[in-house]
Order: structure tokens, then C-alpha cells, then sequence
């Protein structure tokens, strides 16, 4: 499933649609695709793993790419029916593969709390301490990956940052000492990023240091693996260095 950051290297690698209208709609999704036709795309935006199209009237695209979602842009998979496929002049074509895609009626900005995607210049910190101390009962693991708190943090992000500060997924928000649970936050926003630029440059996997790896770079023993918490994600964590609080 791609994460937050995923999506804003789509949003802007989608930006030469800026301003264009869409001349050609096809593909088997059941939405009212027909609708798009002669549209103009107003602004591209993101939130957490939402990809978000805004037209030039009053509706926009959403698009979720679930577990196994993709695009492409002015090419296509010669294996594959796009769910939404895009044209415009030129020939150019935005393809989007295996996604949940419908239609938003509503202004964006009453639907969406920017001030909760990790990626976004709203990002609001302390809103994020405020709704994690709400839930103490809440696990580490379970509460990295709440869209509500951490908009855009996936799986791989949630095992990264927990590796990076040292606390077991197991641990429970209410139990995390006050510094900890704010390198919790700070480091939800901080690893996002890096992520981000890494992704650019085609070498993210080069730096996982928790996430599907065995051995523990710090402590040179075997990672720990299991499917945990209410979200049953899996989780890689060493049983040495990181603290189950």
C-alpha cells in the first residue's frame, strides 16, 4: 500500500496535468466516469494516502490505492485494464490500476484536518500528542498507523520509527514516558520525509533498518517478527534495544 509520502511524488509528478481538460475517460470502474469528460483539473493535493483531483466545478476525484494499487503516466500496463483511465490532448493519459476511485461532492477543506497528514505544512504536533494521550490504552504499533493522528503513516514507516526511537510496538501510548512520545510524533513527521527522499532517488529500501530485515543493526541478533494489534500489520522489532514500556 503506498504511504503518504508515495502520494505527494504522485501529486507531483502528476502536475503537468495542471489546467488541462480530460478529452477521454475509460475503464472498469463503476463510477459515473462520463462525468470527468471535459473537465479541467483545478489542483492536485494529497492527504495522508488519498490522492485527491479537483475540478474546475464543484467536485474531485479521490483515489486510494488500497494494498496493490499503481498508475501510470502516459504509458500502460499491456497486462492490465485500468480502473480509471485519463486522456488529454496530445495523447497524453494518466492510468491508474487496482485503486478505489469516487467522486468527492463536498469542498475538500470541510472533509479533510490537514493539520493531521504528516506530510502537510498544517502538520500540527501537538494536535497529534492531544489525540494520542486521549487513548493511553492504545499500542504503539496501532496508534503509529491511526490516519486520525498520523495521516500517511504506513506499515513500513511505523516499524522504522519505532526501531529509531527504541520502543517495542507492544508498548502502550499511556506508558510511554512524556520525551518518548514526542520522538513518537516528531519522528512520525522526521522518518516520513526521509522517506520521501529516498524514494526519489529509487534507494529506500538500501535504508530500512527494521522493516523485513532479520538482524538487528545495533545489536547484531535476530529481529523479532509477528502480526500485532487490533490493525494485525506486521511488525519487525528487536527484543534487545527496543523498550517494552
Amino acid at each position: 500500500m503506498p504511504e503518504g509520502p508515495s502520494i505527494v511524488i504522485l501529486k507531483e509528478q502528476a502536475t503537468p496535468f495542471l489546467g488541462r481538460r480530460i478529452e477521454r475517460v475509460s475503464g472498469n470502474t463503476t463510477i459515473d466516469k462520463e462525468r470527468l469528460l471535459g473537465q479541467r483539473i483545478e489542483a492536485l493535493r494529497s492527504w495522508g494516502k488519498h490522492f485527491l483531483v479537483e475540478m474546475d466545478v464543484d467536485f474531485s476525484l479521490r483515489v486510494h490505492f488500497m494494498l496493490f494499487g499503481s498508475y501510470r503516466i502516459n504509458e500502460q500496463k499491456s497486462w492490465a485494464t485500468p480502473r480509471l483511465s485519463l486522456g488529454f490532448d496530445g495523447g497524453s493519459e494518466f492510468n491508474l490500476y487496482s485503486c478505489s476511485v469516487r467522486f468527492i461532492d463536498v469542498p475538500l477543506d470541510l472533509l479533510y484536518d490537514w493539520k493531521a497528514d504528516v506530510m502537510s505544512e498544517a502538520w500540527d504536533p501537538k494536535l497529534a500528542l492531544s489525540r494520542l494521550r486521549a487513548h493511553p490504552d492504545t499500542l504503539a504499533c496501532d496508534a503509529l498507523l491511526d490516519q486520525d493522528v498520523f495521516a500517511g503513516v504506513g506499515n513500513i514507516i511505523k516499524n522504522e520509527v519505532l526501531f529509531r526511537i527504541r520502543v517495542h510496538p507492544l508498548s502502550k501510548v499511556g506508558d510511554l514516558p512524556a520525551a518518548k512520545l514526542r520522538e513518537l510524533v516528531n519522528e512520525a513527521r522526521q522518518y516520513s520525509f526521509d522517506f520521501y527522499e529516498w524514494k526519489k532517488q529509487f534507494v529506500l529500501k538500501k535504508h530500512w533498518l527494521a522493516h523485513t530485515r532479520r538482524t538487528c543493526v545495533r545489536c547484531q541478533i535476530p529481529l523479532q517478527k509477528a502480526h500485532l494489534g487490533v490493525t494485525h500489520r506486521r511488525s519487525f522489532w528487536c527484543g534487545n534495544c527496543q523498550v517494552h514500556y
